[in-house]
């Protein structure tokens, strides 16, 4: 391919990258790190550290920083090539993987850290209730607080199951990928 026709289709992909990287971005990952993801995403072959810097004109460790986020959150993943010395990367080009991947990590992170809340608060709140020199206006607002956090809880529950039903596929009975063949 001549470096005419490579700066063609770069050029042709570009909208695609920028509403990579600014997806990426409403979820907490640089517009950077999504255009790095963005630019393995197309290429069909893996990568190394040096080819993605030249690629997106980034330092070295930026890269090196934006390929380890990616790999975290396994968007990117290292690869072995006979006769390479040099650690290769590729993209994970399933989305419906990366989705399940991404969010469930972030929701997972969720569900433990607020029902972790729900359960102090709920001992704080219960140990009013035993106080006696608490006033019963305090011990109505707790009454009330613990029953929101009751629903809190509820919802924290169907988060989980909605994370197991993602992790294990059942989510797809429900909401089946579209067949996409050529």
């Amino acid at each position: 391919m001549t470096a005419k026709d490579r700066e063609l289709l770069e050029h042709a992909r570009q909208p695609f990258i920028q509403s990579l990287a600014e997806t990426m971005d409403l979820y907490g990952v640089t517009p950077s790190i999504g255009r790095l993801y963005a630019i393995l995403y197309f290429e069909d072959e893996p990568m190394t550290l040096d080819e993605m810097r030249e690629s997106l004109g980034m330092s070295k460790t930026s890269m090196s920083t934006g390929v380890r986020k990616l790999t975290d959150i396994n968007m990117v993943k290292k690869v072995w090539k006979k006769g390479v010395r040099k650690d290769l990367y590729e993209a994970e080009k399933n989305f419906y993987k990366t989705f399940v991947d991404f969010f469930c990590t972030k929701w997972q992170q969720e569900v433990n850290m607020n029902k972790e809340a729900v359960a102090k608060t709920q001992a704080s709140l219960e140990a009013l209730l035993d106080d006696d020199s608490v006033s019963e206006d305090v011990k109505f607002e707790v009454h009330r607080d613990l029953q929101k956090l009751k629903e809190a809880e509820s919802y924290y529950s169907w988060l989980q199951e909605l994370l197991n039903r993602c992790r294990n596929g059942d989510i797809y009975k429900w909401l089946p990928k579209p067949d996409v063949r050529d």
